[in-house]
């Protein structure tokens, strides 16, 4: 077709440009918008719309997510192999110094002991008596209470239960629960103490404070301390098993149990009763996700803030932490960058015709995850489409585009074939 308007009129020829142009100016903005994002605390994903694809293509665009459906969040060691790594990643890029490394280890390794004050062990308590009853991490091969005379601090090396939290206020011949009381023993407590050491009520007192603070600071778990309870130790979570025999079943295997029949009735359902009962067993498949990768998405969340907060000005002037190079990231920049050069091409008239295919090509994938075909469920939202959504209206838009030269009547091909169809000057 010649670049020349001839066969198009005028007015036709302004206003296919200016639809180049305004698709162009949505594809930059949104781009911008999304690489903008990048930089806050909720950087823009195309997870969420990935890992709820619909149709016949699910199974391909949920391949696109490293984790769907949130189970590596809930498998132990890949979750700390990530916390690892991104503790590698931090101090790399801020360049942590040596104090800083240290305040970092404790919000994710958590503390090797906990200390408070006591002025003075009370004569008669021994120690040694005390017998920790509890499990505890399996690098610490003698869990034990000690006292630290030069900072007078009661020393603990490993987190107190409360039964051991008894068994020490006991060490002073209080009552457990007259100990819990932050009042000065009465004469059920006296009568109490005349079972153990004699203490006057003043030690009997200071000792049940201390060992108070310490439990209480013995409570604070750091991060990989939390996932520890959440995924090998909470039997509500995780269930139970006495020898061959499940006593209880787990959240997380009612979880899976939950997707696998999801999945299952997937494959077979055909009719809008079908679609309507998945909808509803997806609901509740998702706000049981919620319930148990929830509280680890929100401690990772702040641990991240806290790890934030350790940084100086100069460190924070780098920048946010880039994000690790998995499949969805790659997916994410390449959607975010190619929206915004489309974008940029489309506006200026730059290549106009392989711009605009490429960019029909970018809108029929954002069409296909969740298209509007028979047999396919609705996405969320007030929109009902059958077949045609605006996704493939703009594609088609786009083809329009493409099929016509619109970036020689306005826009930098114009240029370009100046500059290629000048003959050279002959030489005389």
């Amino acid at each position: 077709m010649s670049a020349r308007p001839t066969h198009v009129s005028l007015l036709a020829c302004l206003l296919l440009v200016l639809l180049r142009v305004s698709i162009g100016w949505q594809f930059l903005y949104e781009g911008v918008w999304k690489l903008n994002t990048q930089k806050t605390a909720k950087p823009w994903t195309a997870e969420g719309y990935l890992a709820n694809a619909k149709g016949p293509f699910r199974d391909y665009f949920r391949g696109m997510v490293d984790d769907p459906d949130g189970l590596k969040k809930l498998d132990y060691d890949a979750t700390i192999a990530r916390l690892d790594l991104w503790r590698a990643n931090f101090e790399l890029f801020f360049g942590l110094n040596d104090d800083q490394k240290t305040k970092l280890t404790l919000l994710l390794d958590g503390a090797p002991e906990f200390r408070t004050r006591l002025n003075g062990l009370p004569k008669g308590i021994d120690l040694k008596k005390f017998k920790p009853i509890g499990k505890y991490k399996p690098d610490v091969e003698k869990p034990g209470v000690t006292y630290d005379q030069k900072n007078k601090q009661l020393v603990v090396n490993f987190h107190l239960i409360g039964e051991e939290r008894d068994a020490l206020v006991a060490l002073a011949g209080v009552d457990a629960a007259e100990g819990a009381k932050d009042a000065t023993p009465d004469a059920s407590a006296d009568a109490a103490a005349s079972k153990g050491p004699k203490l006057s009520p003043a030690e009997r007192t200071a000792w049940v404070k201390a060992v108070d603070k310490l439990y209480e600071e013995c409570g604070k778990l750091a991060l990989k301390e939390r996932i520890q309870v959440w995924l090998k130790e909470d039997t509500a979570r995780l269930g139970q098993v006495v020898g061959s025999r499940t006593e209880r079943v787990g959240e997380v295997d009612v979880y899976r149990q939950m997707l696998d029949r999801y999945n299952e009735e997937w494959q077979v359902a055909k009719t809008d009763y079908q679609f309507d009962h998945q909808d509803n067993r997806y609901a509740k498949l998702m706000a049981k996700k919620a319930e148990l990768v929830g509280p680890i998405d929100g401690a990772i969340k702040e641990f991240e803030t806290k790890a934030t907060a350790l940084l100086e000005v100069p460190q924070l002037k780098k920048g946010s932490l880039p994000l690790p190079p998995t499949q969805i990231r790659q997916v994410d920049l390449m959607t975010m960058w190619s929206l915004t050069v489309l974008g940029i091409l489309l506006i200026v008239g730059l290549f106009t015709r392989p711009a605009a295919l490429a960019a029909a090509g970018l809108m029929v994938m954002f069409y296909l995850p969740m298209p509007p075909w028979p047999g396919v469920p609705e996405p969320p939202g007030p929109e009902h489409s059958l077949f045609v959504n605006k996704n493939i209206i703009e594609a088609f838009a786009l083809l329009a585009i493409a099929a016509l030269p619109t970036g020689r009547w306005i826009g930098l091909d114009a240029l370009l074939a100046r500059i290629f169809s000048r003959s050279p000057a002959k030489k005389s």
